[in-house]
């Protein structure tokens, strides 16, 4: 998977010191308490311990070792928490565009010494319960990380990535066909035309559809013109055809090396047990080479440089007029420097989060353009980082007034400086980040010490998160211009910074065809008829081997036998508070208080059904009570730890055509600001101001940009949503909220000149939803504070009692369900009962500037309660694992596909697939494979244990007991899918693909996103967007 740091480390800062402690966990002693008797100078299985550290903020110890023969570096972060994490990283310094780390990465996933099978990687996602397995190439190191609660899983899993990296057989036929390859476009016609063909060559194809994507490669390669940055470390698809084989294994061999690698472990597992078997493993059989893969510094420019570049152009933009993109990127400083990279990036948040930030204020509110560029924001994903700042969606006439704007708005920020409420709303965020507990905890903190480790900084530093903030303190305490003395030397001094510009070219796909055209050409060219002969063959012996069955015997694999029978029960307690019902759950949350509300949409005019996704995206961010939108914005960062409000369209565990719908509000906050997070909340209910003009249009427009830029990273899932569209009442809606037709209204909304319908269709939807009447809570919390927090929330309920109106419900049939299966005279949950609804089949096709495609097609099966579920659950990944994956992605050339199962619906969907139709074929094949019965035990088997692996996921406090308050689902429905997994059977799975997915039997719906297609067009069965 090739990462586009600037996105995914963006992702990351705002996860990255999330932590699960599972206080219950009862050991004799904790794993943190263990780890801290290690001595610095000890020599444990051929590594010597160099520091050990007590990281009281992130409840761990830190324990950085290096191997004494080789040189490798590692750190173990050991903390009471049963998800254990692995991790090794390289450092990939790449010096062209060929993608070799790219290529390699996926290539060494395909078969080692130990494990010659083809595909290991894909074989253990089914041979194990890891709850997280991949791999990523950034732009200057490649990173391995799974992780796994089993410490037999983790034992297995680490030997199968120990001996990918290090002993991969990097065969000639994986590299045809995970990398690219000149092959017949039909592999068994000699008379077919010759084209490229691989999966990261048609992967990078889909990276560079997406125009944020395109813009921010640019933008690094050319503020770093001097070093490995200046190069695409993912691949430039015009330029992954100059790769070679050699090229590639010679790039293994110096790379992929202990001496320059890292290594990481996190979780409750002993770390001598970790060592000992790397040690024997791998690195005993290594001895320490100079791997010379530092990153030089990039020389300084003397003064500041101009650049353009072009891209497609987006049919679906807000307005097809302003679709220029403008930013200014500056270089900072080395990021192994830990503290001035918290300071940078604080500064930077500082400048551009929220809506009293000062770039925010002059760049977005004058509606200049639809939203900040895709890249802004402090980077510290390369060996010295960036600070970038500028505008997407505007005119190409506004250039110079955008470039005005941005220096005037860095003279302001020297002269006036930042508010000390806003300083502290962002300190408070670092905190709540701090005690909040995620379960990918181990994950989060690998990727957040990735970059600065790669480049040797040091990441026991990174992790002392409260030495930061209070050398912060300090900083601002003697010097009150700390901050803007930081802007006058990064930004406004800064030289070394580069300005880059992107306009929409009509011709611009074109143009790549036809370069890309060109390039098969010069290559066709040079062949003979012999080197045709030999491609042909070759192809054809890929193809057989891609269609032979795998022998994966030489893989370790967990049994059934070690999954968990029974699941722990989780208790809750329903009770009410002020007349509405409420759901108690005590967890041991840190400190924290989570509270979420169902508002249910049954008295909701129809018409203002398609208005629900922004009355969402808008109601917390308009104002509210006696504060204006950026006052509340500024109580909201500094009193919780957000404010949310969500469509939800939840299918009955019964019956596929009951649904509940409404709306979910959800926030959290410290023990202490309880009553303002409340307040807030009651504000909103009681007053919001809807009459902002200026305010919402800025709101529409960055809502309307967002889901433009959203569908080539997510085509897969708008194409089952659409598919899954006419086959039940809850996909209908879920259609409604979140598929094409959402983006669609969007883009009509963001046109419109004059938004008072819209205000006035908002402030409707508030009369309905915002309705006590209509509404459950839910509250996660500690026992010492449950009581104090069920008063508060009785004192919100009271404040907002006015907005109670018993409403009439549109829809007339309304079933009711007990929320305490125990009461049923209780409380229950409304859900609409549409019996009469007629499923229908369609074929929809959207036309999109991608070159790839997004295929999909569902069925209308059973619903969750129903015995069969179980059995189509396992078939989904089954068929996935053993079928799809080779037809769609190893012959088919997709980034990926396969079927899953949930909402009553099996969908098939495939992803960045260079085939339309075919897919569809592939899908079909896929059926009546499984209605053939050629699957073993074993295959089932697998199946199993990759459904539990989703199925027995951690779940973090914050949202236990949520199964059963939003979907009704209790821990005993739980149980009893469980027994029934447990239960499927070969003749259960043969009998569900019959019963459901033959052809004479299924109701289904099927959309394409993608490329202009001759074939559809011309066939009447489809309808084409």
């Amino acid at each position: 998977m090739f990462r586009q740091t600037k996105a995914a480390l963006q992702k990351l800062r705002y996860l990255s010191f999330n932590g699960q402690q599972h206080t219950w966990r009862l050991k004799s002693t904790s794993a943190k308490e263990r780890a801290l008797q290690y001595q610095p100078g000890q020599k444990i299985h051929g590594f010597t311990v160099r520091e050990v550290a007590a990281v009281p903020d992130l409840f761990l110890t830190a324990v950085k070792l290096t191997h004494d023969k080789t040189g490798a570096q590692y750190v173990h972060a050991a903390r009471d928490d049963s998800n254990n994490l692995f991790s090794v990283q390289f450092r990939t310094t790449p010096m062209d565009s060929t993608g070799v780390p790219h290529i390699l990465e996926h290539t060494v996933l395909c078969g080692s010494e130990k494990y010659p099978c083809r595909d290991p990687f894909f074989k253990m996602l089914n041979r194990s319960l890891s709850t997280f397995m991949n791999a990523f190439t950034a732009s200057d190191y490649t990173m391995y990380p799974f992780s796994t609660q089993n410490g037999k899983d983790f034992q297995n899993l680490l030997s199968v990535y120990l001996d990918a990296v290090f002993f991969p057989c990097l065969r000639e036929q994986d590299f045809w066909q995970e990398g690219w390859r000149l092959e017949n476009e039909t592999p068994t016609d000699p008379n077919s035309p010759l084209v490229f063909k691989g999966v990261v060559f048609n992967e990078m194809k889909g990276v560079f559809s997406d125009n944020e994507r395109v813009y921010a490669q640019h933008l690094q390669n050319k503020l770093y013109p001097d070093n490995t940055y200046s190069v695409v470390s993912g691949g430039e698809p015009l330029a992954i055809p100059d790769l070679t084989w050699e090229q590639l294994k010679q790039f293994h061999t110096t790379h992929y090396h202990p001496s320059n690698a890292r290594f990481f472990t996190y979780g409750d597992l002993p770390l001598e047990q970790h060592l000992k078997q790397i040690e024997e493993e791998a690195l005993s059989k290594f001895e320490r080479i100079n791997p010379n893969t530092e990153v030089p510094s990039q020389p300084h420019w003397s003064r500041p440089r101009e650049d353009h570049v072009t891209c497609s152009p987006d049919a679906l933009a807000p307005d097809p007029a302003r679709q220029n993109t403008l930013c200014v990127s500056y270089l900072l400083g080395d990021i192994t420097d830990t503290f001035e990279g918290f300071t940078l990036g604080l500064l930077s948040s500082l400048m551009i989060s929220g809506p009293n930030s000062p770039f925010y204020k002059a760049l977005i509110e004058p509606k200049i353009g639809t939203d900040f560029s895709s890249v802004v924001g402090y980077d510290g994903s390369t060996k010295e980082a960036s600070f970038s700042i500028g505008l997407q969606g505007m005119a190409e006439e506004d250039t110079e007034r955008v470039k005005q704007i941005i220096s005037q708005t860095i003279d302001d920020i020297i002269e006036n400086g930042f508010e000390e409420e806003r300083i502290e709303a962002l300190l408070h965020k670092i905190e709540i980040q701090m005690k909040h507990q995620s379960t990918n905890f181990g994950l989060s903190l690998a990727s957040y010490i990735a970059s600065s480790w790669n480049h040797d900084g040091d990441p026991v530093e990174l992790l002392q998160i409260s030495d930061c903030v209070a050398k912060f303190r300090q900083a601002l305490k003697e010097n009150p211009h700390f901050l803007q003395d930081q802007v006058k030397h990064y930004l406004k001094d800064n030289t070394h910074r580069l300005t880059l510009s992107m306009s929409p070219d009509e011709a611009y796909m074109e143009k790549q065809a036809k370069a890309e055209e060109e390039k098969l050409q010069k290559k066709i060219k040079a062949l003979s008829d012999s080197d045709r002969k030999e491609i042909y063959d070759k192809g054809l012996e890929l193809l057989a081997a891609q269609s032979k069955t795998q022998d994966a015997s030489c893989l370790p694999a967990l049994k059934v036998s070690d999954i968990e029978p029974t699941i722990p029960i989780t208790p809750v307690q329903i009770s009410t508070a002020g007349g509405i019902p409420v759901q108690y759950c005590e967890q041991p949350t840190n400190g924290l208080v989570y509270f979420r509300a169902m508002c249910s949409l049954n008295t909701l005019p129809e018409d203002l059904k398609l208005y629900v996704p922004l009355f969402c995206s808008v109601i917390t961010q308009m104002g509210c009570g006696a504060l204006d939108y950026r006052q509340q914005a500024q109580q909201m960062d500094l009193r919780t730890g957000g404010m949310s409000v969500s469509t939800q369209v939840i299918t009955d565990s019964t019956h596929l055509d009951m649904y509940e719908q409404g709306v979910l509000l959800f926030s959290s906050c410290l023990e202490r600001n309880l009553p303002y997070m409340f307040q807030l909340w009651s504000d909103i209910f009681n007053s919001t101001h809807f009459d902002e003009v200026e305010r919402l249009r800025v709101l529409v427009m960055m809502a309307a940009q967002e889901l433009a830029n959203g569908i080539s990273d997510s085509g897969h899932m708008y194409a089952m949503a659409r598919a899954c569209r006419y086959l039940t009442p809850a996909g209908d809606l879920s259609e409604t909220f979140g598929g094409m037709e959402q983006v669609k209204f969007m883009k009509r909304i963001a046109e419109m000149s004059d938004l008072s319908q819209v205000i006035r269709a908002l402030a409707r939807i508030k009369k309905h939803l915002l309705n006590p009447d209509n509404m459950r809570c839910a509250i996660n919390t500690t026992p010492q504070k449950m009581s104090d927090t069920s008063a508060q929330l009785e004192s919100f309920l009271k404040d907002i009692a006015e907005n109670r109106k018993e409403r009439k419900t549109v829809r007339t049939t309304i079933v009711e369900r007990p929320l305490d299966l125990l009461d049923v005279s209780g409380p229950s949950r409304k859900l609409i009962s549409e019996l009469n609804f007629q499923p229908c089949q369609m074929k929809t096709f959207f036309q999109l500037p991608f070159p790839v495609n997004f295929v999909s097609e569902s069925i209308r099966t059973v619903p969750f309660s129903h015995e069969d579920y179980a059995s189509l659950c396992i078939l989904a990944r089954m068929m996935t694992a053993k079928f799809l994956h080779g037809e769609i992605r190893e012959k088919g050339g997709a980034y990926g596909g396969g079927a899953r199962m949930g909402g009553g619906l099996f969908c098939f969907y495939s992803y960045r697939d260079p085939n339309s139709t075919q897919t569809l074929s592939a899908f079909h094949k896929g059926v009546d494979w499984a209605k053939s019965g050629q699957f073993t035990q074993q295959d089932i088997d697998e199946a199993k244990l990759s459904v539990f692996s989703a199925v027995d996921s951690p779940v973090a406090p914050a949202h236990k007991g949520m199964g059963r308050f939003l979907s009704g689902v209790t821990d005993e429905m739980k149980q009893n899918h469980r027994a029934q997994l447990f239960a499927v059977s070969h003749k259960s799975l043969v009998e569900v693909a019959e019963r459901y997915l033959g052809v004479g039997q299924r109701t289904c719906g099927i959309a394409i996103l993608g490329p202009e297609n001759e074939t559809i067009k011309k066939d009447p069965s489809w309808i084409v967007k």
